[in-house]
């Protein structure tokens, strides 16, 4: 199985029996995540979750990265929608990974290059992440005025509040081997190895009965529950949409396209003047 469009943002494909990659379409910019890019994933989950050749998901990114993150243009394009409209979108986000969490099948996250943002939540909806030793990860929204806000219920569930205060509130950018340590990853292999080592575990995963492994899952997520409730979803959703529309928010995703300094930071004379930096 091998199926794109042209202007897909996803693409399936089947490398073995019982395996099926889902693949990160949007090379040319690094996989950022749009509104398209989030219903067709979620669609793809729904569908996969029903379909019996399907025993293990692999997720993974074309080009030099697996994901960074949300399209920023994107982002800063909701200003012009209502608030209601920007629940709805951030609603979208959260249910798209409700439905990665709640895969009924093993999910292996291939990753390489650039893990930002909200790629970051794919990440800790996985169940085994294999990342290439030179993958960069960030938690990156404070930088841009944004809040890690409806990924955090998996992010922290993953690494833990001690983790999560770090990485959420520097917004600093961390190899590979500190995304091990911190309990985000649970392998890093070298970059070239890194599908061969991907197809290895998923092909180890299907000597392991389907039923079994579906509620192996569904007991992991019994006994430690992701905060997942409405009243948690609608809390995150409505806070990063009236947070990306704020002057805040729209004054740090302009300054990050123009390759311009944040109005917030102040250089050494103490002054907040913005002055051309590389992103």
């Amino acid at each position: 199985m091998n199926t794109q469009t042209e202007s897909s943002p996803l693409e399936t494909s089947r490398p073995h029996d019982g395996v099926t990659i889902i693949w990160l379409n949007r090379p040319q910019k690094h996989n950022a995540m749009t509104q398209a890019l989030i219903e067709e994933l979620h669609e793809t989950l729904t569908t996969l979750a029903r379909d019996d050749k399907t025993r293990v998901l692999i997720l993974a990114g074309r080009g030099k990265s697996f994901c960074s993150g949300a399209d920023l243009n994107y982002m800063k394009s909701m200003v012009d929608f209502s608030h209601e409209e920007n629940v709805d979108d951030a609603c979208r986000f959260a249910n798209m990974l409700q439905a990665l969490h709640q895969f009924p099948k093993p999910v292996i996250a291939a990753l390489h290059g650039n893990v930002f943002a909200g790629a970051t939540g794919l990440t800790a909806c996985s169940d085994i992440v294999i990342a290439a030793d030179d993958t960069r990860f960030c938690v990156s929204e404070v930088r841009l005025g944004l809040v890690p806000a409806v990924i955090s219920p998996y992010v922290v569930a993953r690494i833990g509040a001690h983790q999560a205060r770090r990485y959420f509130l520097t917004a600093e950018v961390f190899s590979a081997e500190a995304a091990l340590q911190a309990g985000l990853v649970h392998r890093c292999v070298p970059a070239d190895t890194l599908m061969n080592e991907v197809m290895a575990t998923a092909r180890q995963l299907l000597n392991n009965a389907p039923r079994a492994m579906a509620t192996t899952k569904n007991l992991i997520n019994y006994l430690v529950p992701v905060p997942a409730s409405r009243e948690i979803t609608d809390y995150t959703a409505a806070l990063i949409a009236r947070v990306r529309t704020g002057q805040e928010a729209q004054g740090g995703l302009q300054a990050f396209l123009d390759k311009q300094q944040a109005p917030w930071v102040q250089n050494a004379d103490g002054s907040s003047e913005r002055s051309n930096t590389q992103s």
